[in-house]
């Protein structure tokens, strides 16, 4: 049986994504060893190495979604300019770009939220599960339980992957890091929709039939 610690602990030990860890095991019915030596073998183990090295080259690149409504730019960081240029990496920004624009994500990664923000979203989810009636004792839980799912929406490398549910931005990430055999790192973004911020007018049918009967 593959239980959540054992893909816990796979992913420590490695740095691979959950999918990749969980299947690894899978693969090796359970034994941790041989997960290891499958995931060393697809070169996931060692994208956690990578990881760690200063990436500062890469592109900024752009995305325009449905007829001009939605517009994204993102930079993507690679280690030299030669992987810059190459078309895998390319096609894995502009991925990147339609999943923004698509999912909407507000940071990168959760160290980027604010204190302020994920106290604000704590009060809120605190208050839904007393006004459900939950007991006292649970309500904290709840509420770490809800804001992981808080995350999950508003952080792009938590988000599912919109081509693979089963699969985060994250693993998709390592994934790419252990193909191009370089540290890849998704620095920023912006994204634009088409009106977003203004307000709407909001025309009164009755009054404006009214006034061209006068």
């Amino acid at each position: 049986m593959i239980t959540a610690e054992k893909v816990k602990e796979l992913r420590e030990r490695t740095g691979a994504g959950m999918m990749d860890c969980k299947k690894a095991l899978s693969e090796a019915n359970g034994d941790m060893e041989r997960a290891i030596e499958l995931l060393r073998e697809k070169g996931l183990a060692a994208a956690a190495k990578k990881a760690g090295r200063i990436a500062a080259e890469g592109i900024v690149d752009a995305y325009i979604h449905g007829n001009g409504r939605i517009g994204v730019l993102v930079e993507v960081n690679s280690e030299t300019d030669f992987v810059a240029k190459n078309e895998d990496f390319r096609a894995f920004v502009r991925e990147i770009a339609m999943q923004i624009a698509a999912a909407n994500p507000q940071y990168v990664r959760r160290e980027e939220v604010p204190v302020e923000v994920v106290e604000k979203e704590k009060e809120i989810l605190r208050a839904q599960a007393l006004n459900e009636g939950k007991p006292e004792k649970i309500v904290e839980k709840m509420v770490e339980g809800r804001l992981e799912k808080f995350y999950k929406e508003v952080c792009l490398l938590e988000q599912p992957y919109i081509k693979d549910p089963d699969k985060t931005v994250k693993d998709l990430l390592t994934e790419k890091i252990a193909v191009i055999g370089e540290n890849i790192n998704i620095r920023r973004f912006a994204r634009f929709e088409k009106g977003e911020g203004l307000q709407k007018r909001e025309d009164n049918f009755a009054e404006e039939v009214a006034n061209m009967i006068k």
